[in-house]
């Protein structure tokens, strides 16, 4: 199966600060399935690296002030089109994320404070009723029978 998995989780340095958040669990997976790499604030055009951004009510905010909303709303769109057009039958998405955080987030005070809510990504593919996992949550990928071990 075709998985989207936040760049990030791959290993690309694509973090906010350069660097990446690689996850065996999630690398291993290629072993059996097709993994594609996304990280929707570069698709959004923000560069790397770039001041740290959370969720504020609708709107993401950089830590210096600015508003960054409209290239997170640009990279969910694009997360959308690779996701459809790889027609892929899952994402893996970085847990707390402002694009990608699935019902855990950074509060928006950048004190390290976590609420509940989506990034933007994540809200936007569960509009679309696509499945999501966060990292933590691969077992639950495999536990739905998405495993190609567990296919007939």
């Amino acid at each position: 199966m075709r998985i989207l998995v936040s760049a990030c989780l791959l290993g690309f340095g694509c973090r906010y600060d350069g660097g990446s958040n690689p996850c065996e669990a999630v690398m291993r997976l290629s072993e059996n399935h097709t993994l594609i790499p996304f990280c929707p604030e570069i698709y959004g055009g923000l560069p790397t690296p770039r001041n740290p951004s959370e969720r504020s009510g609708q709107r993401v905010m950089m830590n210096n002030g600015t508003d960054v909303t409209k290239y997170f709303r640009r990279g969910a769109k694009e997360a959308l089109k690779a996701y459809r057009g790889f027609d892929c039958e899952c994402a893996i998405l970085k847990e707390n994320s402002p694009s990608c955080g699935s019902g855990t987030i950074y509060d928006g005070s950048f004190s390290g404070m976590f609420k509940e809510g989506y990034g933007i990504t994540a809200e936007l593919f569960r509009e679309e009723g696509i499945p999501i996992y966060g990292e933590s949550e691969i077992d639950k990928l495999q536990e739905k029978g998405t495993d190609k071990t567990d296919e007939t």
